[in-house]
């Protein structure tokens, strides 16, 4: 047997309504406070964008100062050395100097972009922060009138629909109510019809069974009408209930899918791309500020690629012209009226001269030979110091990798040729080589010095004696020679 159906009282149909139309209006409030919520930490994150950038500002003001003060002191310096009277006149530098000061000028464009940096964060940046606060808040404002405004016009929809639901109610419990009545009468009318037969029944009891048949009529018709007339105010109440329902639903629908996705979009209006602005003006500031520096070191890095030795040494020499220039050549300095002023080949000395020609020529052949052995060293112990201080250890890449730990990148460092150790070690083998060379050069100087002394003696003797002395003094060594 089917259990029967158990309809719902009117009474627990209005506080489930209810109940969900509170819902509904818990929600609604709920959907302003997460919107204020979410305006609040807006607010919050731009203030501290500006807190951030108001102390980044100072922080590039102070260092753009402290910059200056640097090239400052140092500029002092300069300005009255003979380099920057030289730079003055032609900047016809020697090539360390001109690093010098291509690094002061550097320092000095330095500090003023960062001074340019700062400026733009206070007066910029900071602005367009502080602008799309007031934004937020006054776009929250106006989405949270419209936001009302909406709730109202919601809860105006879901009232309409509580007041049909309840006159639809209403016309069908009366509905209910005629039905019953009219089938109560119906069966009345059955009744009396069912009784026994009018012509086994006296006269009188037959007109009072027809006035009583009438009168069940006369209610039945009556009831009829009554019940026609509420099932048609039912009919049209639900009728009116379904289609407020439809749009009730359809507002509802509306609201939660549409117009709060609105709402939310006009409190963002305009948010993360003004946001977008203001942090592409922070990327433009930093990004020129490194282009700039990258131009300042370019240049630099072009005047280090000039770091010429050879053309040092000449404009040194130049710039100390008076210092560097030779001596006039001493001359001979004749004494009590002697006008011979040439080395005399003469008969007696002419014999000795020539021996100490020969002498010469002998001797100046070793020299020479030993020097050349000398000179050969010393040219490899200077390729061994030119290797060790031309050594590509200045990459200090690994030292700004950013995926690794702190404490891997100092451990790093440690390991590199710029460790203690290995700066100790390198010093010491280059101090060694360097006292090596120096040794080898003044040995290579010094038999330099000497070879050109006599090779200045064996040169004149060479003039003074003449081939055909030299040849004939030869000739007679020999036959003595030959006889003893």
């Amino acid at each position: 047997m089917s259990t029967p159906t158990r309809f719902k009282k009117d009474k627990e149909i209005i506080t489930e309504y209810e109940t969900q139309v509170k819902e509904i209006r818990v929600q609604l409030v709920e959907q302003l406070k997460c919107l204020e919520q979410q305006t609040e930490m807006r607010v919050q994150l731009l203030q501290d964008l500006q807190d951030f950038f108001r102390k980044k500002s100072e922080i590039e003001m102070e260092y753009s100062r402290n910059l200056e003060k640097l090239a400052e002191r140092f500029m002092a310096k300069t300005r009255s050395t003979k380099d920057h009277q030289q730079y003055k006149k032609d900047q016809n530098l020697l090539s360390p100097v001109n690093c010098w000061y291509l690094l002061l000028n550097q320092v000095r464009r330095e500090s003023k972009d960062h001074a340019t940096l700062s400026d733009i964060y206070l007066n910029n940046v900071i602005m367009r922060f502080m602008q799309i606060s007031e934004d937020s808040t006054r776009l929250f404002k106006k989405s949270k009138e419209i936001g009302f405004q909406l709730h109202e016009d919601l809860m105006k929809v879901l009232n309409e629909l509580y007041t049909v639901m309840k006159t639809y109610h209403m016309y069908h419990a009366e509905s209910i109510s005629a039905e019953s009545k009219l089938k109560e009468a119906e069966k009345q009318e059955e009744k009396q019809i069912g009784k026994d037969p009018v012509f086994n029944i006296r006269l009188e009891e037959k007109h009072q069974r027809r006035s009583s048949v009438k009168k069940i009529e006369k209610m039945k018709e009556k009831r009829q009408a009554k019940y026609s007339e509420n099932k048609l105010k039912s009919i049209k109440a639900r009728n009116e209930y379904l289609l407020t329902l439809e749009a009730s639903n359809n507002s509802v629908f509306k609201y939660y899918v549409h117009d709060l996705s609105d709402i939310i979009d006009c409190c963002d209006l305009g948010y993360h791309a003004s946001l977008n602005r203001a942090l592409r003006t922070f990327l433009s500031a930093e990004y020129n500020l490194e282009t700039s520096r990258h131009e300042g070191l370019d240049i630099i890095e072009n005047a280090v690629d000039n770091l010429d030795p050879r053309n040092d040494k000449q404009r040194f020499m130049e710039m100390y012209n008076t210092a560097f220039c030779p001596p006039i050549k001493f001359e001979f300095q004749s004494h009590m009226g002697d006008e011979v002023c040439q080395v005399s080949a003469q008969q007696p000395v002419q014999a000795e001269l020539m021996l100490r020609y020969q002498q010469l020529q002998s001797r100046l052949t070793t020299l020479k030979i030993e020097n050349e052995e000398v000179k050969k060293t010393m040219e490899a112990t200077l390729q061994t110091i030119q290797d060790m201080v031309t050594i590509e250890d200045y990459d200090v890449s690994e030292c700004f990798q950013h995926s690794r730990s702190t404490e891997s990148v100092k451990s790093t460092v440690s390991e590199t040729y710029l460790s203690k150790p290995s700066i100790a070690k390198r010093r010491a083998n280059q101090q060694e080589t360097e006292q090596f060379y120096f040794m080898k050069f003044k040995e290579y100087l010094e038999g330099s010095n000497l070879i050109m002394k006599l090779q200045a003696k064996h040169d004149l003797l060479h003039r003074t004696l003449g081939e055909g002395q030299k040849s004939n003094f030869m000739t007679t060594s020999r036959r003595s020679e030959e006889h003893t």
